[in-house]
Order: structure tokens, then C-alpha cells, then sequence
């Protein structure tokens, strides 16, 4: 971690040209134009600076628009297309999140001495409103969501950035926002030159992205770089009841998630340091893994200047979000719940915790992460779906019945068919969905959906 002294003396020197992050004389690549890129496009064109897309994946749509943002456009899986020819005369090479640490680029990169950062640096350099940051294997979307809401009630106007539909140079535009909150996956604190976010707090870790990342060292040295900004440890959030988050955690954090934590669960309340936060029965979501991201988003916002009646409020009306362990109906005493964002065996596992008499919907992509941990589990059925459905069926074959299908409706009437009155249908894949959706948004739509076809199917009966 830097002090607040180191971290200016950095800036300095990366701004007078030793790392050319702010020389204009040349241009700046973009890799990648998804969300990210197409705002770090439209952010540089608009300040007047020489840009570069390249892109391995253009559609007809994307490759239009990328026409005409005004920047130079490469496709990189042209014949003729080589990285060294293109990084002549460059300054900086900007990364859209999901590039893999195996990628041509970063070797490429470093034989010319050409910077490589992440749009948290670019915005950086143009704004220093501050901003919080949040880390984490699973919860970091939820916990994003509820330390805006508790700035905003404490009148700190406040926006979540970063891993989200807004880019933080998107969202530096607006000029009545006072702080910031990044969702800060592993792809981007990765490739970040100078993350210096605070607070900043890192929620759990567990095997993820290793389909992107080359191990599982790789991953977690990225996740630990949430704290290279952190002056005052106190600033650092830690969840203590996470193995590895506790090892790194520095001496005077603000520790989360055990009995003697400086944010806790004590004698039906959620208390920070001496102060009683909120009754437990006023916590509108209060599953395990939601206790947990109340400690952290409490953490995080008095952290950052809310107020405790403010982040009381906050948690006696949040009600989640979608695709994160979201009650869609009952029918026939059967309930429906979504929880497409479980993208990891981990989310699946801390979910599971919640539920009884299951029949889980699982599989998807897999990213590269060993689902054997899985086996830990008692379900009363498996329904496996996409890709990994064998991975699935060979995990659980001798622990329940499993059915594998080929489609989201056969793995809804499939389960409806085979789990009891007073039971749970569980959609929670462990996997990506990249395999039948572009989205787990897109595929927990297509299972409500679905839901509701069924359960309005049958009351019209």
C-alpha cells in the first residue's frame, strides 16, 4: 500500500513523460469496444487525443460505430495485423476489462515501453472527486448499490462506476456527483498503473476468472491491489471471516464478518464499533450472505462520510437486486428463485445455505474453475444445464438425482416434475452464461420469465 505521499510522488512521475501516460504527441490504443471502450473512446476523442481501436471481436453494429467515433480502427484478426507495427509511435495502451493475461499485448507492450492502464487512470488524471472502491469474489454489485444509497440519504451525492453500465470516465462528466463508488473487478485493478481508491473494502475471494487470469495467485495479487491507495489502514474494509482476505488484511483495518470485528452481528443488531446500526428484524434482506454485505456497505459508507440513520434506512428497504437470490413466485408450494449471478461455485454454495429441499438448475460455462467443490452439497435434485451439464451430472451423480436438458424451458418443466411440495426450484449456475445468453442477466430474465409463464398458466387453469 502507498501512503498519500508516495501516491502523489507516482503521479508526478508518471506524468512528466518517464511512462508517457500523459504525452499526447502519439496515440493511445483502446483494446477492446464493449461498454468500457466505447466510453474511454468517446472521453479521449472529446479532450482532442489521437485514438486507436482495435477490437478482436467487431460486429457489423460495433464496427460502425467505431467509425465514426473519430477514432483510427484495427481489426486484429486481419492477416496482416501485427502488434509491434501498430505500437510505433504510441503512448498508451488503454485495456477493455476481460482481455486474458495471456494476450499478445502486454508482451508486445513492454518491447516497446508502452504503458499499459486501466480507465480508472485515465479518469484519475482529469478528476480527483474521491472515490470508494469494492472488491470481491460475489457482492460487490450489491454492496456497490447499497453504499450509493446510503451517501445519497446522508446528502453526499454519490454514483457507483466502474465495472457497471457507467464507466468511471463516463461518470466523471457529472459535475454535482461528490463521490464515487467503483465496482473494482479483478480485470481492472489488474491493469491499473495507480489504483488509490478509499475507502476500500475487499468482501471474499474464491476461484474465479481463471479462464482470464493465469492461476489463481494471478487473480488474487489483482484483487489485493484494492488497498494500494490506502493511507490510513482504517480505510482498508476487510471481511475477517474470509481466509484469505484475512491474510492480507492490514493491522488497524475495518474488519467485517466475525464476532469480534469492528462491524458485527451482536445480540440482534448490526453494530459498528460501539454504535447500534439497526435491529436485525428491521434488515429487509437478512440471509447470511446479506448480514455480510450489510457489515461491509456500512463499513464502507461511514467510511466515506454517511450517517447511521441513513444507512439504517438503507437496509430496512433494500430489497436485492435481480439475478441475486431473487424470489420470483410459488406455485403448488413450490417456490422460484433466481439466482442467475451465481456465477461461481462459491456464490452457489453461500446461496444454498439459504434454502431447503432443493432442486438446483446448474451449469453454464464453466471459467475454467474446478466445480468439485460442489460436491459438498445436498441437494434433492440436479437439473444440468448448458456446456457443463457433464461436469454437473459426474459431481453429483452419487449424491442425488440428476437430469440433464438442453434448453432453460426443459430445465424449468423438468424440475417442476421432480420437487415436492414445501420445496425450492433454485436457478444458481456456478457457471457463466456465455454458453446459451450473452448475459447471466439475460439468462435469469429468460427463467422468470418462464416462472411466470407457468405460474400463470396454471392459476388461468
Amino acid at each position: 500500500m502507498y501512503s498519500g505521499w508516495t501516491r502523489s510522488l507516482l503521479r508526478r512521475f508518471y506524468s512528466c513523460g518517464c511512462n508517457r501516460m500523459t504525452d499526447t504527441s502519439g496515440k493511445t490504443v483502446v483494446l477492446g469496444f464493449g461498454i468500457t471502450g466505447r466510453a474511454v473512446v468517446k472521453a479521449l476523442v472529446s479532450r482532442h487525443k489521437s485514438v486507436c481501436v482495435v477490437e478482436e471481436r467487431f460486429t457489423e453494429k460495433s464496427k460502425k460505430e467505431a467509425l465514426e467515433s473519430g477514432a483510427e480502427v484495427v481489426d486484429a484478426t486481419t492477416d496482416d495485423f501485427d502488434w509491434g507495427d501498430l505500437l510505433k509511435g504510441c503512448d498508451q495502451i488503454i485495456l477493455s476489462p476481460g482481455v486474458r493475461d495471456s494476450h499478445q499485448v502486454f508482451d508486445s507492450a513492454k518491447d516497446h515501453g508502452v504503458p499499459i492502464l486501466d480507465e480508472f487512470d485515465l479518469a484519475r488524471e482529469w478528476d480527483d472527486r474521491p472515490c470508494a472502491a469494492i472488491t470481491g469474489t460475489n457482492g460487490k454489485t450489491t454492496v456497490v448499490s447499497l453504499v450509493v444509497a446510503m451517501l445519497n440519504e446522508s446528502g453526499i451525492r454519490s454514483e457507483a462506476a466502474g465495472n457497471t453500465e457507467i464507466p468511471l470516465v463516463e461518470a466523471i462528466e457529472d459535475t454535482s456527483i461528490e463521490r464515487f463508488v467503483l465496482e473494482s473487478s479483478s480485470f481492472r485493478l489488474a491493469h491499473s498503473l495507480d489504483f488509490s481508491a478509499s475507502p476500500a473494502a475487499w468482501l471474499n475471494f474464491a476461484p474465479d476468472h481463471l479462464d482470464i487470469h493465469d492461476d489463481l495467485e494471478a487473480y488474487e495479487k489483482a484483487k489485493l491491489k484494492i488497498w494500494d491507495g490506502i493511507g490510513d489502514p482504517a480505510e482498508a474494509i476487510a471481511n475477517l471471516s474470509d481466509p484469505v482476505v484475512a491474510s492480507h488484511a492490514p493491522k488497524g483495518c475495518t474488519s467485517f464478518g466475525t464476532d469480534q470485528s469492528n462491524v458485527r452481528i451482536k445480540d440482534g443488531f448490526l453494530v459498528f464499533e460501539n454504535e447500534e446500526v439497526i435491529q436485525l428484524d428491521r434488515i429487509k434482506r437478512s440471509l447470511p450472505h446479506d448480514l455480510e454485505n450489510a457489515q461491509a456497505a456500512v463499513a464502507v459508507a461511514l467510511r466515506s462520510g454517511a450517517n447511521l440513520k441513513a444507512c439504517a434506512n438503507v437496509l430496512s428497504e433494500f430489497s436485492g437486486l435481480p439475478h441475486r437470490m431473487e424470489f420470483i413466485g410459488t406455485q403448488n408450494g413450490v417456490q422460484f428463485v433466481n439466482d442467475s449471478k451465481a456465477t461461481t461455485p462459491h456464490a452457489t454454495i453461500s446461496s444454498m445455505r439459504a434454502v431447503s429441499q432443493v432442486t438446483l438448475i446448474a451449469g453454464g460455462k464453466n471459467k475454467g474453475i474446478d466445480l468439485k467443490v460442489l460436491r459438498n452439497l445436498r441437494p434433492e435434485n440436479v437439473v444440468a444445464i448448458g456446456e457443463a451439464s457433464e461436469e454437473i451430472q459426474e459431481i453429483f451423480q452419487n449424491i442425488c438425482d440428476v437430469k440433464q436438458v438442453s434448453t432453460m424451458r426443459e430445465a424449468l418443466e423438468v424440475s417442476v416434475s421432480i420437487t415436492r411440495s414445501g420445496g425450492t426450484i433454485l436457478l444458481s449456475p456456478s457457471c457463466s452464461s456465455f454458453d446459451w445468453y450473452s448475459s447471466y442477466a439475460e439468462r435469469g430474465d429468460d427463467f422468470r420469465s418462464l416462472v411466470h409463464e407457468y405460474i400463470g398458466g396454471n392459476q388461468s387453469g
